[in-house]
């Protein structure tokens, strides 16, 4: 009799078994993902407590915490190499100049009115004058710059844009600190923007990924407004020795900031070495000026707290119920920065950028239908039949971007990966135009956890978790449609045969 009732017992836990083995993905999905637990996730995250989650804040560390717990309670596990389930991220934190001066032959120039600081440190910095032209490259080659002060133009002759002269200015800086200069000045000419929005735009503290301890001491990189050419000309018809600046008040910090990060390992023998990447930034812009009604907290309830428990639920599903695929998780900070978090991690993987086959980044700006979810770049990758079907699973359809003219698609994180060659569409809910219902909260402090549809979320949430399973456990794997932008560069990342 004993024997029997444990032969019953036996057979049932197998019965039990090969029944949870035989859940279909969409099952799967429907088990763990939850709208209360939705709910809960994004009223701690967009709580006031944590002020809006701005980049280098004591609060985002303790996000940053509290979404390392939720991963390691589902079981997923941290990527070899790393400590914990953090990737660091040593951005730089600039104090903007609170006074400063510029002085050669006699002439003297003043802070934001004359010039503007766009990098360095406090304090007095004086030597000989060198004229490099452009600062370019070829400029540099046989020049003596050791421990003096270079003046050059901005730009290279040919550029207009503002971004594309920073750029190039950012370059010159290096060479420069490379070569021991003692400074560097450049006359800015181009009209594309107004100075006086110039000095306000460098009259703030700023956040970059320059990692300025392994570059050599800081050295004073100033703009020197010069409309007309006239302090050029000053500079070229007079025989000038030395020049002496001078910097109170900028000071330069490396933050705390860090990635988020968790593995977990596929099923399959082959597939496991391909990974599906699932990214969200969980970083918003913190405290500023209130509103009418007195809230100085920017919430970030739609951007992007909703899209980084998107990610969350992907992560307890795929613990749970692993794919044939590896699924890696990563939650960004300092993506209001300048997709920075994101940056630095496809430029120091902590798996091969070649490992990663696809890209589903989570972002949000609001949404004005809840009938839809909205994809942006859903019909550049193979995957998007995936999208779709998940989407109609759970009553929703997926459409793409609606709103071309923003530019999502290289706007958000998704683009530092795609840049690569990792094919990479953004998940967002759902809008049919960039209307006042988006702004309404896009970036405002009324984004607030009590303003969304937790119905809606949860079809939503559910669509982006169904769609990351068939992802995941599809035969072929994914990648840009022929034509495509990135497409080459895809080709080349995979080395695939066109």
């Amino acid at each position: 009799m004993k024997n029997s009732k444990w032969k019953i017992w036996l057979g049932l836990v197998l019965i039990t078994a090969n029944a949870c083995a035989q859940k279909t993905d969409l099952e799967k999905t429907e088990a763990t993902v939850d709208q209360q637990t939705i709910k809960d996730h994004i009223y701690y995250l967009a709580s006031d407590d944590l002020k809006g989650r701005n980049t280098g804040s004591e609060e985002i560390q303790v996000a940053a915490n509290y979404l390392a717990n939720q991963l390691e309670s589902y079981g997923a596990q941290k990527v070899p190499g790393l400590e914990g389930y953090f990737q660091p991220v040593p951005l730089r934190i600039k104090t903007p100049a609170s006074a400063g001066s510029l002085e050669y032959s006699g002439k003297s120039f003043d802070l934001n009115e004359d010039f503007i600081v766009l990098d360095g440190s406090s304090g007095d910095f004086e030597g000989e004058i060198v004229y490099l032209n452009y600062a370019s490259e070829a400029d540099f080659e046989n020049a003596e710059v050791q421990g003096k002060i270079i003046f050059a133009k901005a730009g290279d002759g040919e550029t207009t844009d503002r971004r594309s002269i920073l750029d190039l200015s950012r370059e010159k800086n290096e060479r420069a600190r490379a070569k021991g200069a003692a400074g560097l000045v450049e006359f800015y000419s181009s009209p594309s923007i107004p100075w006086g929005q110039l000095a306000r735009s460098f009259n703030r503290a700023n956040i970059s990924i320059d990692s300025f301890e392994d570059k050599g001491e800081l050295i004073p990189h100033l703009w020197l407004k010069d409309m007309d050419n006239a302090n050029q000309r000053f500079m070229m018809t007079r025989s000038i020795k030395r020049a002496s600046i001078n910097i109170e008040g900028m000071v330069n910090e490396i933050s705390k900031d860090k990635n988020v990060v968790a593995m977990v390992e596929g099923t399959d023998p082959e597939l496991k070495d391909e990974f599906i990447m699932f990214s969200a930034h969980y970083d918003h812009i913190g405290v500023g000026a209130p509103n009418a009604e007195g809230d100085s907290i920017y919430n970030g309830t739609r951007d992007n707290a909703i899209g980084t428990v998107t990610v969350l639920s992907a992560a307890e599903n795929i613990a749970k119920y692993p794919m044939r695929r590896s699924a890696l998780f990563v939650m960004f900070t300092a993506e209001e920065k300048g997709l920075l978090g994101s940056r630095y991690l496809a430029e120091n993987p902590v798996i091969p950028n070649n490992e990663i086959v696809f890209c589903w980044n989570s972002d949000n700006g609001g949404y004005n239908d809840t009938t839809i979810s909205t994809i942006i770049g859903l019909e550049r990758t193979t995957a998007s039949q995936y999208i779709k079907d998940a989407n109609v699973a759970f009553g929703l359809t997926a459409i793409d971007d609606p709103a071309g003219e923003q530019g999502l698609f290289d706007r958000s994180d998704n683009v530092s990966f795609a840049r690569k060659g990792i094919p990479a569409p953004t998940y967002s809910l759902g809008f049919r135009a960039f209307d006042a219902e988006i702004m309404k909260y896009y970036h405002q402090q009324s984004d607030n956890p009590n303003t969304v549809d937790y119905e809606y979320l949860e079809k939503f949430f559910k669509s982006y978790v169904y769609a990351s399973r068939m992802i995941g456990n599809a035969d072929e794997t994914p990648f840009w449609v022929e034509g495509d932008k990135y497409y080459e560069t895809g080709v080349e990342l995979y080395r695939k045969d066109n």
